[in-house]
């Protein structure tokens, strides 16, 4: 099968449930965990939006041209609290409508440690997922994008708000205690909070008073005692033992492919041992 890759496919069974879309076919990985593969780089890559061929991927699978317009690709996407919507200057105002004045959730996860996040409350548990995270629950539920950028700035100075991907894949992850570690970064943040909560209103920041906590297994088999990436534009044919999925990494016994960072590169997939029954292919 060949394609151009997508972002991983999850289903929050216990463990996740990974498919790899190639164009319009998805492969289901998990069959295939314990098997050998090859992932060959063509040297195409396509434009995720536009679908216009590209030398180089902007943004995680965007030409150029996509990359400077897009409201998606803007830098207030990783800086929420950097919106500019309401100043008029918004790439895109229906994307702004449509994604950004809605509501999102500030959570507090458990991938390489405890940390805090946004997402919208339809992207829940795919982003925990993607984010390997073993354990998340809700803080705030919040009115807008810069809402939610706001109240996890106030959360930054007490806790981190990035993934560690390497120790994150070097382990199942310990649990913690997150109702415990939920209390205690509460009261360690309320000034700002209350701060917040007085110039924006109630209404607009609402803390999530009994939050349902979730915990994520992962298919892995293996975890490598040492993380080494592996590069399509270093390696175009990259092979080995599928020894697990976390994240949006898969695991082999050669080194991890983030498969986000190469969407929109177009591969061949080929499982190199055959499994009776579980193909791992489907259309």
């Amino acid at each position: 099968m060949h394609g151009f890759i997508r972002k991983l496919i999850t289903e929050h069974n216990q463990p996740v449930d990974y498919h790899l879309p190639l164009s319009d076919a998805q492969i289901h990985l998990n069959p295939l965990i314990g098997s050998k593969i090859r992932l060959s780089y063509t040297g195409n890559i396509e434009c995720n939006h536009c679908g216009r061929a590209t030398k180089k991927s902007f943004s995680q699978g965007y030409c150029y041209p996509c990359f400077k317009k897009l409201a998606q690709c803007d830098l207030c996407m990783m800086s929420p609290e950097r919106c500019h919507y309401h100043l008029g200057t918004c790439r895109e105002p229906d994307f702004g409508d449509r994604v950004c004045m809605q509501p999102h959730i500030v959570y507090l996860a458990n991938s390489s440690g405890l940390k805090v996040g946004i997402t919208r409350p339809n992207q829940v548990p795919t982003r925990w997922i993607d984010q390997g995270a073993v354990q998340a629950l809700p803080l705030f539920e919040v009115s807008s994008r810069q809402m939610s950028g706001f109240v996890e700035t106030m959360f930054k100075a007490h806790i981190s708000d990035k993934t560690h991907w390497q120790k994150m894949l070097k382990s199942e992850g310990i649990h913690v205690d997150l109702m415990l570690a939920r209390e205690q970064l509460l009261a360690e943040a309320k000034s700002g909070i209350d701060d917040l909560i007085e110039i924006h209103g109630e209404a607009n920041i609402r803390l999530v008073e009994l939050p349902d906590a979730v915990t994520i297994e992962y298919p892995v088999e293996q975890y490598p005692t040492k993380v080494k990436a592996l590069n399509f534009e270093k390696t175009s044919v990259i092979e080995g033992v599928l020894q697990g999925i976390k994240g949006q990494y898969l695991i082999l016994d050669i080194g991890v492919v983030n498969i986000r960072k190469f969407t929109s590169y177009e591969i061949s997939f080929e499982s190199l041992e055959s499994t009776p029954n579980q193909s791992g292919f489907a259309f």
